[in-house]
């Protein structure tokens, strides 16, 4: 035990060493904390198919302790902490009345600024439109918990104001994984930001990697090779980035994040970011295109070609919902040299009973098919129960797998050189024993060749020799490809030697950027635009319907050309637009004369067919 807790005081340094600091947008009403006091004022609850919830700890008599208590694993059955109720409505309004004239400090006001949806195209507002209609029909967080959960949190920060973060160190692969995991008790994403969802509770992570061999030589030199933010459930290469990339802001050692309001993602650079989360009933739709994607990259070799991987992407988005996650970092900063710094952490271990032992919600199970609105479970589970791959491989989960740390680099390489020349080296033992007995086997098949009753054993040997032929080109194919692969590797050995790391974003695929500032001057006009734009086609299809049914056809054209022609216009591809349009038109009509004038144009074609042919054999006759 004394070996653990030693282990457990090295550990909790190391991460003090480089915890991070987190800046958040204004208007954001909740910071990472100590789960201890939510947990206290939680109750535990119990849900089993087709009953009602059944509470079997209340409020005031929840402990840690208890949660690690062993639970039930059948998998219908779910458990979740409730920390709140929403207020009654003579509660919000008596909340609401003792706001007026109350001084806001700067960094509790929240502008939302240009709307969402003008940043996106027609096809993603209506999938929007469509999800706020599902959004009402079924179950969710209502948005007075969100109040009712901020007024509970300035409670339990009025009793000791406490910033928390929960650490975990991990030894894989000759990596240092240093995870850095934040609790917050609510995330008013829907009801404070305009986003997807609601719920109670809100794990966050990041993770930073070091070098195990070199921490271990000389800690107080040691420092991050890569860091990895967790956003929206994504994972690989596209979240890590190198502690030398100049995007990865930092205050010494100590890297920054850019919190999103109320949703809390994880973020390397300040600024808005049009976030398109895919719903569950689109999608068999989205993974139908990214099949089709995948499939057109292996037949064609273009997985290089940026036009026509954003072709890919905007056809994909259509099946995907916009929201913005601001990160703006104007509002409250927490961490080294920050107005409001970190406690001290807690190390997280498979040995802590509530981390290892308690598999269900983090808060209210509202029973949301769509599941964003069901609070999280904790750091080491999935909502299935199944471990998280960030908690069982954290090197993995960041695409960390296939690169090893610097100090392994170059003996990794050099062994591999080895390997594909001494492969090299038999392979051509081969080719050259393969090619004599291809050589004599030819020899065999002329001289059987000259005898005209021995024509099956001459058909036999031709097979020998294609499928022989066949081996020996495989072979020297593979000989070139491995002679090239070890020039390479050469070439690699020699840029490790010079200290050279290679390029910075070459393991990035699809790198999330926050909108430009070109995006964020667009007009208000265009932002009035996308924010009635779906509700106007809805009601001018409602008109056609039942007022002007006899000009349903023309009417739905026309709405599609003008909405079509504003789409265009606010986008800056007019010129675009009437080139297509003038396509479409050339089209239609040429389609039009084809059926009306089908048997002419028929016969005309066979004459000038017919008329051509034989010119061109009387041609062949006199010449």
């Amino acid at each position: 035990m004394s070996s653990y807790n030693g282990q457990a005081r090295d550990d909790a340094a190391l991460m003090r060493r480089f915890e991070p600091v987190i800046r958040f947008t204004r208007g954001e009403k909740f910071f990472p904390m100590d789960v201890e006091p939510y947990v206290r004022r939680s109750g535990l609850w119990e849900k089993q198919p087709e009953q009602e919830p059944i509470c079997l700890i209340p409020s005031g008599e929840l402990t840690l302790d208890h949660l690690a208590q062993p639970h039930s694993n059948k998998t219908d059955i779910a458990y979740y902490l409730k920390f709140t109720e929403p207020l009654t409505i003579p509660e919000l309004a008596a909340y609401n009345l003792s706001q007026i004239g109350v001084p806001h400090d700067e960094n509790e006001i929240f502008r939302a600024g240009m709307g969402r949806l003008a940043r996106v195209g027609y096809l993603s507002r209506l999938a929007d439109a469509m999800f706020s209609l599902g959004l009402l029909a079924r179950g969710r967080v209502p948005g007075d918990m969100s109040t009712a959960a901020a007024i509970a949190y300035k409670t339990i920060m009025a009793t000791g104001e406490r910033y928390h973060y929960y650490g975990r160190v991990v030894r894989e692969n000759g990596w240092l994984a240093l995870q850095y995991w934040f609790f917050y008790l609510f995330n008013d994403w829907r009801s404070g930001f305009f986003g997807i969802n609601d719920h109670e509770a809100d794990w966050e992570m990041v993770c930073l990697y070091l070098s195990e061999a070199e921490t271990a030589a000389n800690e107080d030199q040691a420092c991050p090779v890569w860091v990895a933010y967790a956003s929206h459930g994504r994972w690989g290469d596209d979240v890590r980035r190198r502690w030398d990339d100049p995007e990865v802001d930092k205050v010494g050692l100590h890297p920054v994040i850019y919190a999103g309001a109320g949703s809390h993602a994880c973020h390397f650079q300040p600024g808005e970011y049009l976030t398109e989360l895919t719903v569950p009933y689109l999608s068999p739709a989205v993974r139908t295109i990214e099949r089709v994607q995948s499939l057109w990259y292996r037949q064609f070799h273009q997985s290089e070609n940026s036009q026509i991987e954003a072709a890919w992407r905007k056809t994909a988005s259509l099946f995907r919902i916009p929201f913005v996650d601001y990160a703006r970092g104007d509002g409250v900063a927490i961490g080294p040299g920050q107005a409001k710094a970190w406690s001290s952490p807690q190390i997280l271990s498979e040995d802590l009973p509530w981390v290892a032992n308690y598999r269900g919600l983090w808060g209210l199970y509202t029973g949301d098919p769509f599941g964003g609105e069901d609070a999280p479970t904790g750091p080491m589970y999935n909502r299935d129960g199944s471990v998280r791959r960030a908690w069982y491989d954290p090197v993995g989960w960041a695409g960390l797998d296939k690169v090893p740390p610097p100090d392994k680099a170059l003996e990794i390489v050099l062994k591999r050189q080895k390997r594909v020349a001494e492969r090299r080296k038999a392979m051509l033992v081969q080719i050259e024993e393969k090619s004599r007995h291809l050589a004599g086997l030819g020899v065999e098949a002329a001289a059987l060749n000259e005898q005209p009753a021995l024509d099956k054993m001459v058909e036999d040997y031709q097979t020998r020799i294609s499928d022989l032929s066949t081996e020996v080109d495989h072979l020297r194919a593979q000989v070139a490809a491995d002679q090239t692969l070890l020039q390479s590797l050469q070439q690699y050995e020699a840029q490790l030697l010079a200290g050279q790391r290679g390029p910075l974003r070459d393991h990035i695929r699809r790198e999330r950027k926050p909108a430009s500032e070109d995006e964020l001057r667009r007009n208000r006009l265009a932002e009035v635009w996308a924010a009635l734009s779906i509700g106007l086609v809805m009601l001018g299809f409602v008109y056609l319907v039942f007022f002007a049914r006899q000009y349903l056809f023309h009417g739905l054209v026309g709405i599609i050309y003008v909405v079509a022609f504003i789409e265009a216009s606010f986008h800056g591809r007019l010129a675009n637009f009437v080139a297509n349009v003038s396509v479409i038109l050339a089209t239609a009509a040429t389609l039009v004369i084809l059926y009306e004038f089908f048997l002419p144009i028929i016969t005309l074609m066979v004459l000038v067919a017919g008329g051509y042919i034989l010119w061109d054999n009387a041609r062949e006759l006199w010449t």
